[in-house]
């Protein structure tokens, strides 16, 4: 059975390197050790908005060379559509110790197979990118109120072009501020979309979902 709620666990006080904080999240607060944790936290949370996320959600056992060692994930992240077990890590740091922390990978994917899940190991080149800068300005907006007016205005024009971006949009509303306000903040909701995995331009296409 898949963990459900966080562990008892102390935080270290200082790590070289380590951002220590939480987030909170629809499903609860979320802490992460590191900048990297915190930026795959976001992502996911931007790009599946009904994940749970729990920080070391398990301390898996296993022998390694005739030794008991044990290995405890950074994350379980589960989704309507199933759960995967994640460690976060830095290329460089993966590279260098690879040959140490294979085997403790290799008991975490035995585990995520026992109970459901895939385990995957994510690095700043999963996480980083425009798709991240996209969600952090994104997420935030996601409750704040929309002006009915302006996102009518907006939206009434989105349906009756082909190949509308950001700045035709813009010109549905005559206060060209509340104007770009509206349009992010529909996108944010998901009343429009833009392909958000490249840096966003008044020359990108905005299209109703």
């Amino acid at each position: 059975m898949l963990p459900t709620k966080p562990p008892t666990r102390r935080i270290p006080l200082s790590r070289r390197s380590h951002i220590i904080g939480f987030q909170s999240l629809s499903s609860g607060a979320t802490y992460h050790e590191s900048a990297l944790e915190r930026d795959f936290v976001t992502l996911t949370s931007f790009v599946e908005p009904a994940a749970n996320i729990l920080a070391q959600p398990v301390t898996i056992h296993f022998e390694d060379a005739g030794l008991r060692r044990r290995y405890t994930p950074d994350f379980l992240a589960r989704f309507p559509g199933g759960a995967d077990l994640i460690e976060v890590k830095y290329q460089r740091d993966l590279e260098e110790r690879w040959d140490a922390l294979a085997p403790a990978f290799g008991a975490a994917t035995q585990w995520a197979l026992g109970h459901a899940a895939t385990f995957r190991v994510v690095t700043e080149k999963d996480v980083r990118g425009a798709l991240l800068e996209n969600g952090k300005r994104l997420l935030p907006l996601r409750s704040v109120p929309v002006d009915a007016k302006a996102a009518m205005l907006i939206l009434t024009r989105a349906y009756a072009m082909k190949g509308a971006t950001f700045r035709s949009l813009l010109e549905a509303e005559p206060n060209r501020g509340i104007a770009l306000a509206t349009v992010w903040r529909l996108i944010a909701r998901g009343a429009l979309r833009a392909d958000l995995s490249v840096p966003v331009t008044l020359d990108s296409e905005v299209r109703p979902p």
